[in-house]
């Protein structure tokens, strides 16, 4: 299958920072091991020159998804603090639109596109398919990929350069599942290289 990277697509990924890889406040097992698919990634969207964006959770220091809030999470991506930087191996290129999310304490925001006006900035660019990798698949990326879909984007799930928390055993399988029965199609580098 011949999936003609280029013109009206974007590369989009999610949440690689550093409270989500291994040592970190909450760490995706071996969520490290996306950066350098994502390095690769980044390599060809710089020679096909595609839109990158680079989503994050910008969480302010009492945000309700916190256990000490309520919440189901340790306190992680604190705005402004070490763990909430990008991955320090992801080789972001300047020009990354970066998109901040779950910003504010009452509000939860897995998706990209919740809140973020998203949808919005890559229609005016003239982007119709989305690239998606990164953290965590059960998580960010499901919400990210189910929302682009609903907002009428086609998607190419980046099998490779994913990874699951996986609270419970075989959620990260059943997110991919799920995201693949919703229309967006599972591929890896070596089949868009």
């Amino acid at each position: 299958m011949s999936f003609n990277i280029g013109k009206g697509d974007a590369l989009l990924i999610v949440d690689v920072q550093r409270d989500f890889l291994p040592g970190g406040k909450l760490a995706v097992p071996q969520g490290d091991a996306v950066v350098p698919v994502l390095n690769r990634y980044l390599e060809l969207a710089h020679e096909k020159a595609l839109l990158v964006i680079a989503s994050r959770d910008w969480h302010p220091p009492k945000h309700c998804s916190f256990r000490d809030q309520g919440g189901s999470w340790p306190e992680h991506c604190v705005r402004d603090t070490p763990g909430a930087a990008f991955a320090a191996d992801l080789a972001l290129p300047a020009g990354t639109e970066v998109v901040s999310k779950a910003t504010r304490e009452e509000a939860e925001q897995y998706s990209d596109f919740d809140g973020t006006g998203l949808a919005d900035r890559l229609r005016a660019r003239g982007i119709k398919r989305l690239l998606i990798g990164g953290l965590a698949t059960d998580y960010c990326i499901l919400h990210t990929v189910r929302d682009a879909l609903k907002a009428g984007f086609a998607v190419l799930l980046l099998r490779d350069a994913i990874r699951a928390v996986n609270v419970k055993p075989g959620d990260g399988a059943c997110a991919e599942e799920e995201m693949r029965r919703a229309g967006a199609v599972p591929v890896t580098y070596d089949e868009l290289a």
